[in-house]
Formats: C-alpha cells, sequence, structure tokens
C-alpha cells in the first residue's frame, strides 16, 4: 500500500477547489470494504458536486465519484476478500460518504456487489449508475407488460449516459426504439446504438401541448422530466406506461390526470440510489447477460485519467458529452 495516493478532492474551506491531491487511508471514512479502484464513470450528479451551487454536497473537503469497479484489498466482512473483483454505486457512495473519484477508497459491505460473470471492471464502469438506471427502467417496463411486438419505445435525452444506454439495451432486446435528443446532429451515433428513428425535441415536445395527444409509442424511458415528460404522457398508448428518473428539464411535470384515467398510463419512477441489494443483484446479472449490447464501447464519449477530471465535470454540466466519461484510476 502506497503512503499516499490521488484523489479528486472538492473543496471550500477557504475558496472553492476541485483539484486532484494526495490523500491518505487515515482520511478515508469508516467501511468494511477497502478497494483499490481500477475505474470510475462521470455522472451528472458528479458534475453538481464539484461546482459550489450543485446542492449535492454537505461537508467538505469531500471525494466525490457515485461509482466505482475495482479489487478488494482487505475487508472485514466474510462475503468479501482480497483480490475480488467488486463494483460500488449509489447509495451514500459520492455524496455523504467518499467516492470513486480515487484510486483507493473504502466502503461500507452493504454497499458492494461482486462483479457479475461475464462483465470486466472496465465494462461495469461503461455502464455505471447510468446503466444500471437504464436497466431497471427497462426492467419496470418490461415487468409492465411492454414487449417488442406491442409497439414503439421512446427514449429521451437519448444521448445522455441513461438514454444511451437504454438506447442499447432495448434494440438488444429487439424493441423499435425511437430515441429522442436536442442534439440532432448525432443521429448516427444514436443509429449505432440500434435506434430505428431518431427525433429531436421538438418533434417529441413541441408546440403548446395537450393533455392527451395521438398515441405514438407503448412504453418511454425518460431522463429529462419537466414540460417533455408531460408530453410524452400524452402520447403513449393505451395501457402503456413511462419509466422517469431524469430532472434535467425541472421537477414540475406540468399534466393532467387524462393520461392515468382515461388511457391508463402508468408513471413508473425509478431509484437507483435507495435500490434494495437483490434487486441490484438481479440487474445487474441482466446488465451482463441478455441487456449487455454487442458493443459496449460504442456508448464511450471518451476514456480519461483522474487528471483530466475537472475539466470533464464541467462538460457533463453544460451538454458537451455523449454517452460515457469513463474514468481509469489504476
Amino acid at each position: 500500500m502506497p503512503e499516499h495516493f490521488q484523489a479528486l478532492v472538492v473543496d471550500k474551506s477557504e475558496t472553492f477547489s476541485v483539484a486532484v491531491k494526495p490523500v491518505t487511508l487515515a482520511e478515508l471514512p469508516a467501511g468494511e470494504v477497502l478497494i483499490h479502484v481500477a475505474y470510475s464513470s462521470v455522472n451528472y450528479k458528479d458534475g453538481l458536486a464539484s461546482i459550489p451551487n450543485g446542492n449535492i454536497l454537505r461537508n467538505y473537503p469531500f471525494i466525490p465519484g457515485i461509482d466505482l469497479s475495482g479489487i478488494v484489498v482487505s475487508s472485514a466482512d466474510p462475503r468479501f476478500h482480497e483480490g475480488q473483483s467488486v463494483i460500488a454505486t449509489s447509495y451514500g457512495i459520492g455524496v455523504s460518504h467518499y467516492g470513486g473519484f480515487s484510486e483507493y477508497a473504502r466502503i461500507p459491505a452493504e454497499w458492494v456487489l461482486p462483479l457479475p460473470e461475464g462483465l470486466t471492471l472496465r465494462e461495469a464502469m461503461i455502464y455505471g449508475t447510468a446503466g444500471f438506471t437504464a436497466a431497471m427502467s427497462v426492467q419496470a417496463l418490461e415487468d409492465h407488460g411492454t414487449a417488442p411486438d406491442k409497439g414503439k419505445v421512446l427514449v429521451t435525452g437519448a444521448t445522455g449516459g441513461v438514454g444511451g444506454s437504454a438506447v442499447a439495451m432495448l434494440a438488444k432486446k429487439g424493441y423499435h426504439v425511437a430515441a429522442s435528443t436536442g442534439r440532432t446532429e448525432e443521429a448516427a451515433y444514436l443509429q449505432a446504438l440500434g435506434a430505428a428513428e431518431v427525433l429531436s425535441r421538438e418533434d417529441v415536445s413541441g408546440g403548446a401541448g395537450k393533455p392527451l395527444d395521438k398515441q405514438l409509442w407503448q412504453a418511454a424511458v425518460d431522463s429529462v422530466g419537466g414540460a417533455p415528460l408531460a408530453a410524452v404522457l400524452s402520447k403513449i398508448a393505451y395501457g402503456g406506461a413511462v419509466a422517469a428518473s431524469g430532472l434535467t428539464a425541472g421537477t414540475a411535470v406540468p399534466t393532467t390526470v387524462l393520461p392515468f384515467i382515461l388511457r391508463g398510463v402508468s408513471l413508473l419512477g425509478i431509484d437507483s440510489v435507495s435500490c434494495p441489494m437483490e434487486l441490484r443483484l438481479n440487474i445487474w446479472e441482466r446488465m451482463a447477460t441478455d441487456l449487455k449490447p454487442d458493443s459496449l464501447e460504442a456508448l464511450i464519449d471518451r476514456e480519461i485519467p483522474l487528471t483530466e477530471l475537472p475539466s470533464a465535470l464541467e462538460d457533463i454540466l453544460k451538454s458537451r458529452t455523449r454517452g460515457r466519461v469513463l474514468v481509469r484510476l489504476s
């Protein structure tokens, strides 16, 4: 074990700063499992944690990063052993507990899961929380009755991490995927992920909007929220559903009860943070098997070292990334 290792530290003890700094093991918070981190990834929440008014962090200094994969160095919990490949995402990681933007992390055992067979540590972080959220969305829709032979499925925010992962997973399962994006210049990228059609943001939510509109899709994966979600709900076919996980367009949804009581549409909330471990394990198993796209590499915007994280965090907040930014730590 090195005496010092590198981590991205957010601090505002004097002036607000985001910088890669040396850290010691003694500075890591309590937890049963010490992990030598191999990879992390950049999420919108990580971007918010890197700005003064992001409303994510309460204590400083802090190491953000809601995702990590790596090798167990030591464990006080018998479920994990030295040399084991593991994943840790969500819960308090990167929000209230030091996260994955560090060469070493100490994590509570109840937040750690073994790397599923069929995934590498790198592939697990190509997915990260974004891919896990997409997989949860697909699972929720299929539990509701969504199936490839019942019609088209819409994915909003399709060039983002959740949206791109959902496009690739649904296409892998044989769905006709309509991918909606505010960046139509990325149509070729979305088609490479498996989108059968690419729609502009205006195609989905432009105009004055109606409580009920033409029925276009059997279901949708929405990572946007706000007024666009209201527009999507108005265009879901009878008995369909929307799996909602995002709020980049706002938290207020200006809709009525009409889609719910006249068409039987269901709004399915997707929470990847506090998802029970039993369900989490099942979802990750699906991500390693039937939901795994033929090439996860297509989801990568770029792979960066820890030193390039500050600019990558700024990029995700300004919508200058496409798909996933992978962070290499060892």
